[in-house]
């Protein structure tokens, strides 16, 4: 059962920050389409017959990594962009798979030692009266988006709004082997939008080439700002997460 607040405390963060100004937009699709995108140790996730791939761009605010105080200001805040889907281990404990990560950061590409697949780009996001608009453009190949979104009301969030934004571990792969990181912060604080601008390519970059099996689904979160991500490790003989 996907839970709507975090799965394990993550007592000695690898990394911490706010994610702000977020925006889920998720579409269905048919699950032998996403299969083939993620590794044969991982089962793709379905709600109502589907397989979801999420575009979640955002804006990473206050990066600290360990043993840096409160008093001292953090990394300089930048924008990233995740295409990701819903997975789940053989052992049936579910997570987030990366399609794909843009980021205008380039140190945040260390973490390609564990295989998150990280582009570096040129991002943007701001805000324009009512609405909030997104863009994004790799340096390398062409692959690229563009969004803008109008913010609406606060919602009491549904079993679907939950189970397509609050995912607690993100699995990654790397020198032949599965790692997982787990995630700590305060439940998504939801809103409805509606789109008044999506073009993108990074699906199709991804790989995943075929269309939608309806209409995405959208919400905006104004952030969380106690984000705690543990330290990945490799799964051998199944991940099992012990307090971090």
């Amino acid at each position: 059962m996907v839970a709507y607040g975090a799965e394990q405390r993550v007592r000695l963060p690898a990394l911490r920050a706010g994610w702000l100004t977020q925006t889920f937009v998720h579409w269905p699709f048919r699950p032998e389409a996403v299969q083939a995108l993620v590794p044969e140790e991982l089962v793709v996730d379905e709600y109502e017959g589907a397989a979801w791939v999420g575009l979640t761009p955002f804006v990473m605010a206050d990066v600290r990594f360990p043993g840096v105080p409160a008093a001292l200001p953090g990394l300089p805040t930048f924008a990233e962009t995740n295409l990701r889907t819903y997975v789940r281990h053989r052992d049936g404990r579910d997570g987030l798979w990366f399609l794909s990560i843009e980021v205008d950061f380039p140190p945040m590409l260390a973490a390609r030692a564990i295989g998150a697949p990280y582009n570096p780009g040129n991002l943007d996001v701001f805000r324009s009266g009512d609405t909030v608009s997104y863009s994004g453009s790799r340096w390398i190949g062409d692959a690229s988006y563009r969004l803008v979104v109008r913010p609406g009301d606060p919602i009491e969030p549904t079993e679907r709004d939950v189970w397509l934004t609050s995912r607690w571990r993100a699995y990654t792969r790397r020198l032949g082997m599965l790692w997982e990181t787990p995630v700590e912060h305060e439940p998504w604080p939801l809103a409805d939008a509606t789109v008044d601008v999506l073009e993108e390519t990074l699906t199709t970059a991804a790989g995943l080439r075929e269309a939608p099996l309806g209409e995405p689904v959208v919400h905006f979160s104004e952030g969380v700002r106690h984000v705690r991500l543990g330290p990945s490790r490799p799964c051998v003989r199944g991940c099992v997460t012990r307090p971090s």
